[in-house]
């Protein structure tokens, strides 16, 4: 919703420039749009053109970018040129980033015609009237790597963040996928968003797709709610292999293991509740306890990590407790439960030897790419 209303004004301004002049206000030059892969940026930027009714020219960061210097600043300029003939309009550059990153950084092959084409769209950026009713948008999930030359107000006013959607955006988003097709009484949305933390826009779509397909494979055309479950089990874990059954020892093994877990999940009083249990293979894992939060947290305690550190290891905490030894099978919880200290100590600073000091970046990371070195 914040970010409808952020880009609702660009819609006013395009609409009516006149009203903002009355005023002595300009309308936004440009507006970059940043989050992750998958949550609208592009859908957003075309609603806005839609809601407008203006002319919208669409490319992407790629197209800019050839073999022979001065073809992707010659693109810029005719892109604009074709803006500055038919006002109102909008330029939506999708991927900025393979053409707006920092100058100056590496030295690969075609560097230079990237520094020109950037060169060129700040200089095209800088010379438009803003009361022509042209508007820049633009979409990247990488915007730490962006020149700051181009970030600059006056360039790129407006920065919009589109974070992942609140489990109330995923139950409307859900309803919207769901709308023309058949599903059950069963279904509850509700439910569906809370086990969903973490799911954009397009997870989910591939979400209710995953699901119709189910239903379909048992010649059904109605959804019911085990099509949804299913659907999400199989984007969470895998396919699940009815050929890859398990030997009777490594069955109870798997068994000891997810019962660890969810008997800490039930003992721990800041772990999420147990939402199902199983041990029937899907995908690399084995098994697994699946826990459905109670609500959706911004904000994480000191008790809720280490709850969470706790239940990661009763998995391999049961095996030694009934076995006596361990196995193989804790490797993904030991990784998941190391990358969570790790960030307890360095970014957090939860650790008593170490005291309240941060490591972090600092920058948004959209695309989750290691920073642990």
């Amino acid at each position: 919703d914040g970010v409808k209303q952020e880009v609702s004004e660009v819609v006013d301004f395009l609409r009516d420039p006149e009203k903002y002049a009355a005023a002595g206000a300009k309308g936004p030059r440009g507006v970059l749009m940043v989050g992750p892969p998958g949550t609208g940026k592009t859908l957003l930027a075309r609603a806005v053109a839609g809601e407008a009714v203006v002319r919208f020219l669409s490319v992407t960061g790629s197209e800019f970018v050839e073999m022979f210097v001065g073809v992707g600043a010659s693109r810029v300029r005719d892109l604009f040129e074709q803006a500055r003939k038919s006002p109102p309009s909008i330029i939506f550059i999708d991927e900025i980033d393979a053409i707006g990153s920092k100058r100056g950084v590496g030295t690969y092959a075609g560097n230079d015609e990237r520094e020109q084409t950037l060169n060129q769209l700040l200089a095209e950026m800088d010379g438009f009237d803003q009361s022509v009713g042209i508007v820049v948008l633009a979409a990247t999930n990488r915007p730490e790597a962006l020149d700051p030359a181009l970030l600059r107000p006056g360039r790129f006013d407006r920065t919009v963040v589109i974070p992942l959607p609140t489990q109330s955006e995923r139950a409307a988003i859900l309803a919207v996928h769901l709308q023309g097709k058949h599903f059950g009484p069963d279904v509850d949305l509700s439910v569906l968003a809370r086990a969903t933390p973490g799911f954009s826009g397009a997870d989910l779509a591939n979400l209710v797709n995953e699901a119709a397909i189910n239903a379909v494979r048992d010649d059904r055309t109605v959804i019911c709610a085990d099509d949804l479950s299913s659907a999400r089990d199989r984007l969470l874990l895998g396919r699940r292999e009815s050929a890859n059954a398990l030997l009777p020892d490594e069955r109870t093994s798997v068994a000891v293991h997810e019962s660890g877990h969810a008997l800490l999940a039930a003992l721990c009083p800041h772990a999420d509740p147990v939402a199902k249990v199983t041990i029937l293979p899907a995908g690399m894992a084995l098994g697994s306890t699946q826990q459905l939060p109670e609500v959706e947290r911004h904000l994480y305690s000191e008790g809720y990590l280490n709850d969470l550190l706790t239940v990661r290891v009763g998995g391999r905490a049961a095996e030694l407790v009934v076995f006596g030894e361990g196995s193989t099978g804790a490797a993904d919880d030991l990784s998941g439960a190391t990358r969570i200290a790790v960030r307890m100590v360095r970014e957090f600073g939860l650790s008593e030897a170490f005291g309240p000091v941060g490591y972090g970046s600092g920058d948004p990371n959209y695309l989750h790419a290691d920073t642990s070195e």
